[in-house]
C-alpha cells in the first residue's frame, strides 16, 4: 500500500489504513462480519457491494466485489442473523429503466469472504433506499425496516420485511404519510418533497427520519407494523431532508439530523438536533449540535451533517458519545452529556482525493473496540481510524 493520505484536520483521530476500493472509490453504508466488512457503492463505477479483509486493519484489502443490475446501484448494506441484506434501487435517480430492484440475501455464515445469493425479493417501482436490520435472534426480531419507492406512491414510503424465511422475504406491511398514495383523500403541496428515509427500532419503538416531516415516532405492533405516535419538523428555509433519528440509550432523547444535499451550503440549513422524547405525543428540539467551523462552503461539494453511527448490536454502543459524517467537514465526534450544551471532542477531515475538490465523508461504522470505518462518496474509498 502506497503511503496514507494527509490530513487537513485531525483531534482525537488519527489514520491506520485506507483503500480506494480497487479504484471504485464511491463509498457508502459499511457492516462489520468478522474480518470482513461489507461497503456499499453509490453506482458509478458498477460495483454494487465491496468485500474488504480488515484483518490487519493498516493493510485493508479488498477480495471481492460483487456487480450490480443494470440501471441500479445497491449502496445500503446490513447484516444480521447470519444475513447480508443488500438495496437495488434506480440509479441514476430519476433516469433510465432499472433492470430489476428490491432486496438482495446473501448467506455470510459460511464464507464471510465470498457472500452467497440466497434470495432477490422484488418490489413493483424503483427500488430500496436505506434499511434497518438488527436482529440477533435472541430477540426474535425478524423485521427488515427499508424506505422503498412502490407504484403507486409519491416518493419513499417504509416498507416491513418479514425475514423469518431468509429465502423468501416478503412484505409484510407498508406505512406512507397521508397524501403519498394514489387516491388519497389527504394532498400534498406541489413542491413538498416528502418521503420516508429509514427508521432505527429500538425495542417497542421506532425512530425515523422524513423528509419534509421532520422526525417521526412510531410503535412497533404486531409482526412489526408501524403506527404513528408523532412527528416534529423544523421547515424554516425550506427542504429539511430531515435524515437519521438515533435514540440515546433510555435518555428518551434522539440525536437527529438533516442531510446535507445541495452543494456549496446551498439550500435550507442542515443541523444535527438534539429532541426530547420523554412526552413521546410532544417531542420537542432542545438543542443543536456546533456546526464545525471554517471554509467549507468555499470547499466545494457538500457540506453539513449525513449520517451517524447508528449503534447497532455488536457495535461500539455508546448513549452519550456521537459520531457525524458531515461531508467535506469529514468525521465530527461529539459528547451529549449535557444535551444542551453539546460538546465537539474529535474530529478527521483528510486531504481530497485525486480528482475531487474535497472529500465527502459519507458513512459510519465503529466497532466494539473503537476501530472507526468511514467512507467517501465520490472516490476516496475507506478510511480506518483510530482514537488517540
Amino acid at each position: 500500500m502506497s503511503s496514507l493520505p494527509g490530513a487537513l484536520e485531525a483531534r482525537g483521530l488519527e489514520l491506520v489504513g485506507h483503500t480506494d476500493l480497487s479504484g471504485k472509490g464511491d463509498g457508502m453504508q459499511i457492516m462489520r462480519n468478522g474480518d470482513f466488512l461489507y461497503v456499499g457503492h453509490m453506482g458509478d463505477f458498477g460495483v454494487g457491494t465491496s468485500v474488504v479483509d480488515v484483518s490487519d486493519p493498516a493493510h485493508p484489502r479488498v477480495v471481492r466485489q460483487i456487480s450490480v443490475p443494470k440501471g441500479t446501484h445497491s449502496h445500503k448494506v446490513q447484516l444480521a442473523n447470519g444475513l447480508l441484506v443488500v438495496n437495488y434501487e434506480q440509479y441514476p435517480y430519476r433516469i433510465g429503466v432499472p433492470e430489476r430492484t428490491g432486496l438482495g440475501v446473501y448467506d455470510v455464515t459460511r464464507e464471510p469472504g465470498d457472500p452467497q445469493l440466497l434470495a432477490f425479493m422484488p418490489i413493483r417501482g424503483l427500488g430500496v433506499h436505506r434499511m434497518w436490520f438488527a436482529g440477533d435472534g435472541s430477540r426474535g426480531d425478524r423485521y427488515l425496516y427499508a424506505s422503498a419507492r412502490l407504484d403507486g406512491y409519491r416518493n419513499r414510503v417504509l416498507i416491513i420485511v418479514d425475514m423469518g424465511e431468509a429465502d423468501r422475504p416478503a412484505i409484510s406491511s407498508t406505512w406512507w404519510w397521508p397524501g403519498q398514495r394514489q387516491g388519497d383523500p389527504e394532498s400534498l403541496p406541489e413542491d413538498n418533497d416528502i418521503g420516508a428515509h429509514h427508521v432505527i427500532r429500538q425495542g417497542e419503538r421506532a425512530y425515523g427520519g422524513y423528509f419534509d416531516k421532520g422526525v417521526v415516532v412510531y410503535a412497533v405492533r404486531d409482526r412489526g407494523s408501524l403506527e404513528l405516535i408523532s412527528s416534529l419538523a423544523w421547515p424554516e428555509g425550506g427542504h429539511s431532508h430531515t435524515h437519521t433519528a438515533l435514540p440515546l440509550g433510555e435518555r428518551k432523547l434522539l440525536v437527529v439530523t438533516d442531510e446535507a444535499i445541495e452543494p456549496n451550503c446551498e439550500g435550507a440549513p442542515k443541523n444535527v438536533h438534539v429532541v426530547d422524547v420523554s412526552d413521546e405525543r410532544h417531542p420537542r428540539e432542545i438543542s443543536r449540535f456546533p456546526v464545525p467551523d471554517g471554509d467549507y462552503c468555499a470547499r466545494g461539494l457538500r457540506f453539513g451533517p449525513h449520517n451517524l453511527h447508528e449503534n447497532r448490536p455488536g457495535t461500539f454502543q455508546s448513549d452519550r458519545i456521537v459520531y457525524v459524517t458531515y461531508f467535506n467537514a469529514g468525521l465530527r465526534v461529539y459528547d451529549t452529556s449535557d444535551p444542551l450544551q453539546v460538546r465537539e471532542i474529535a474530529c478527521y477531515v483528510p486531504e481530497a482525493p485525486p480528482g475531487q475538490p474535497a472529500i465527502q465523508f459519507n458513512d459510519v461504522l465503529v466497532t466494539s473496540d473503537r476501530l472507526v470505518f468511514v467512507t467517501d462518496r465520490v472516490r476516496g474509498g475507506l478510511y480506518i481510524l483510530q482514537h488517540v
